[in-house]
């Protein structure tokens, strides 16, 4: 459990908001390219209006053009990481913890009321809010054992 300071901050307090998402359709390279003018390693995807997955420099290098893949044609979709970590944007940082814990993920998605996405918290982003370096400690470790 955090202090009481970090129980009351919200997701929407510590999210990177107005996130830039890619579609599935589009190709790697595309995406390769949205990331660098971002400057961000990770993309949401979206696929008929609907989040459907992620997708990341990683993604683009170890599923596309080391699979032998050419990034100019190969959609988004044949890269990214399907299924998404969301939570409401008004749930508290210490249920951001949970879920990174429980799922195994360095970042999770916020939604709001409509469903839509709003922003992302990363692990990097509750560390930087939390105080007490034990919750955040437990965290990482249990999001980066091996499977």
């Amino acid at each position: 459990m955090i202090k009481d300071k970090e129980a009351t901050m919200r997701l929407q307090d510590i999210m990177t908001p107005h996130l830039e998402y890619i579609d599935a359709e589009r190709s790697l390279f595309d995406a390769a390219s949205r990331m660098k003018a971002l400057d961000v390693g990770i993309m949401p995807v979206v696929e008929n209006d609907k989040l459907a997955g992620t997708i990341t420099d990683r993604d683009i290098t170890v599923r596309g053009v080391a699979a032998g893949r050419d990034p100019a044609v190969t959609p988004v979709r044949d890269a990214m990481t399907a299924g998404v970590i969301t939570a409401p944007e008004d749930a508290d940082v210490d249920t951001a913890m949970k879920l990174m814990k429980e799922h195994r993920v360095r970042r999770i998605f916020a939604s709001n009321a409509e469903q839509k996405l709003v922003g992302v918290v990363s692990l990097g982003d509750v560390a930087r809010t939390v105080e007490a370096p034990q919750p955040v400690a437990e965290t990482v470790r249990k999001v980066s054992e091996p499977t």
